[in-house]
C-alpha cells in the first residue's frame, strides 16, 4: 500500500532527526509501560497464588461440620463415613477427603504456657500437599494400632517454647476433668499465615482426640475436601454466577421499600459485579456437594472462613488494575504528543500529497503506520524488560520479603500467558484508537499552508 510505503520512507530517512529522538522517548514509554504492568500483574498473580496455596494445603477447599449455633473450637461429632468420603469419584471434581478435629490445649514447659489448638488428622491426610510447608524432621507416622505420640509444630511455637525435632511436648487438653499427654516433636512447620495456623495449631493425631473425647474411630469433628479447580469451565461459571448475582441483586433492591430509585441502584450494582473465579468454583462446588449431604451437616468454602485474607487478596487486585490504568493514560497521552509532533514536522509533505491528489484516508494512514510501528516496537522491548525481570526472580529470587509481614521470603511469579497476551492485546487495542485523533489533524490541513509552512 502507498500510504504504507511512505511511512518506511519516512522512518528511514529520520536519521537523528528531531522526530527520530521523539520516536525513541514513545518507544520507550510504551515498553517501560507495558513491563510495568507485565511484572505488576505477574508478581499480583504469583502474590495471590502463593497465599491461597498456604491456606489450600493447610485447610484444603471446603469444609463439612456438624451443624451447630456455638462458635466453640471444638467440633461436634459426627459418623464421617458418609457417601462423599465412601465414594468421592461421585463427584469428579473433589480429589480428596480427609477427616479432622480441633481441641485447645496448653502447652506447658519449665519456662513457658502457650495456648495452641490442636488439629487431629488421620492416615488419609494428604501429607504430599503439606509437605511444601515442613521446615524440619517429617511429618506424623501413623501406627496400625492407638495413636501417634508424635505431633507437627509451627515454627512460631517452636521459638516461643524453645523446642526442636525430638523434644517432648506436655500439652494440657481443656476438658472435665483436665488431661495431659507428652508427645514427642517429629517436625517443624511454616506457613508464615501466624494469625490463623502458625500461632496456635499443632498437628497431630486424630485418634488422640477421639480418645480424650470418647468418640467412636469412625467420629471427627468435620471433613476437608480438596477440589480440582481445573474442572470448571470459566465461561460456565461466569454465566452462572452472574445469574445467581443478577437475581440476588434484584430481589435485595427491588423488595426494598427504602431504595428511591430502584432501577438506577440496580444498574449500578448490576455495573460493579465483579467475577472472581476461585470464589465462584467453589461456590458451585459447595452447592452440588450440598445437595447430597444430610441436613444436619454444614458445608463452608474455606474462603468464608477466612475470608479477610481473600477480601485483602482482592483488594490488591483491584489496586493493580487502577495502575494499569494509570499506564495506558500515561502511555496514551505521550502516543498523541508523538504522533502531532510527527504530523506538524511533516505538513509540508502533506501539502504535496494533497495537491497531488491524495485523500485524506491515505495521509490518515501513513501516520497511523507510523504509530503502529512505534507501538509494536515499544510490545517488544516492554515484553522482553518485563519478562526478563520476571524470569530472574523467578530464577534466583533476588527480591526478599520479610516473611513475617508479607506471608513469603520472596517475591513470586506466577507464570501466565493468557495474561501477557491480554495485557499486550490491550496496550495495543488502546493506544492505536487513541492515535485515531491526533490522525484526524492532518485532514484539517490546507495544501497552499501546507507547502508553505516553516
Amino acid at each position: 500500500m502507498l500510504s504504507r510505503f511512505i511511512a518506511q520512507r519516512i522512518r528511514h530517512t529520520q536519521g537523528n532527526s528531531f522526530a527520530s529522538v521523539i520516536h525513541k522517548i514513545a518507544v520507550a514509554s510504551i515498553a517501560i509501560g507495558l513491563a510495568a504492568a507485565l511484572v505488576s500483574f505477574l508478581i499480583m498473580q504469583g502474590f495471590q497464588a502463593a497465599v491461597k496455596n498456604k491456606i489450600y494445603n493447610f485447610s484444603n477447599h471446603l469444609l463439612i461440620n456438624r451443624f451447630t449455633m456455638s462458635n466453640a473450637v471444638e467440633e461436634q461429632p459426627f459418623d464421617y463415613r458418609i457417601e462423599l468420603y465412601k465414594n468421592p469419584l461421585q463427584f469428579p471434581f473433589v480429589t480428596h477427603v480427609q477427616e479432622f478435629a480441633h481441641k485447645a490445649g496448653l502447652v506447658k514447659t519449665d519456662t513457658e504456657v502457650l495456648g495452641i489448638v490442636f488439629k487431629g488428622v488421620g492416615k488419609s491426610f494428604n501429607s504430599t500437599a503439606f509437605s511444601s510447608n515442613l521446615l524440619e524432621g517429617r511429618f506424623i507416622q501413623f501406627p496400625d494400632s492407638a495413636y501417634a505420640n508424635e505431633v507437627v509444630i509451627s515454627k512460631v511455637i517452636a521459638d516461643k517454647i524453645n523446642a526442636r525435632v525430638g523434644d517432648e511436648l506436655t500439652i494440657h487438653f481443656f476438658q472435665n476433668p483436665p488431661r495431659f499427654r507428652r508427645l514427642k516433636v517429629a517436625g517443624i512447620y511454616e506457613t508464615n499465615l501466624s494469625d490463623y495456623f502458625d500461632s496456635k495449631v499443632i498437628i497431630g493425631d486424630i485418634g488422640l482426640v477421639q480418645r480424650l473425647n470418647d468418640w467412636a474411630p469412625h467420629e471427627a469433628g468435620g471433613l476437608e475436601i480438596q477440589i480440582n479447580m481445573d474442572y470448571f469451565n470459566t465461561f460456565s461459571l461466569w454465566r452462572e454466577d452472574f445469574s445467581t448475582y443478577k437475581e440476588y441483586v434484584r430481589e435485595a433492591i427491588f423488595n426494598n421499600p427504602n431504595i428511591d430509585n430502584p432501577q438506577l441502584a440496580y444498574s449500578k450494582a448490576i455495573f460493579d459485579y465483579n467475577f472472581n473465579f476461585d470464589r465462584a468454583a467453589l461456590e458451585a462446588a459447595a452447592r452440588q456437594i450440598g445437595d447430597a449431604m444430610d441436613y444436619d451437616l454444614y458445608l463452608e468454602t474455606v474462603r468464608d472462613k477466612y475470608i479477610q485474607v481473600f477480601e485483602w487478596l482482592d483488594l490488591i487486585k483491584r489496586q493493580v488494575k487502577i495502575l494499569l490504568i494509570i499506564i495506558l493514560v500515561v502511555v496514551c497521552v505521550n502516543m498523541i504528543s508523538v504522533i502531532l509532533i510527527l504530523v506538524m514536522e511533516r505538513t509540508p509533505m502533506v501539502g504535496i500529497l494533497k495537491a497531488m491528489g491524495a485523500r485524506n484516508q491515505l495521509v490518515r494512514n501513513v501516520f497511523l503506520y507510523s504509530g503502529i510501528n512505534l507501538i509494536v516496537r515499544g510490545l517488544l522491548w516492554g515484553n522482553a524488560i518485563g519478562l526478563g525481570l520476571c524470569f530472574l526472580q523467578y530464577k534466583f529470587k533476588f527480591i526478599t520479603l520479610n516473611p513475617h509481614d508479607y506471608y513469603m521470603a520472596y517475591v513470586p511469579v506466577q507464570w501466565s500467558w493468557d495474561t501477557v497476551f491480554i495485557l499486550n492485546a490491550i496496550v495495543f487495542i488502546t493506544v492505536l484508537a487513541v492515535l485515531l485523533l491526533p490522525t484526524l489533524y492532518s485532514s484539517r490541513i490546507k495544501p497552499i499552508q501546507a507547502i508553505r509552512f516553516d
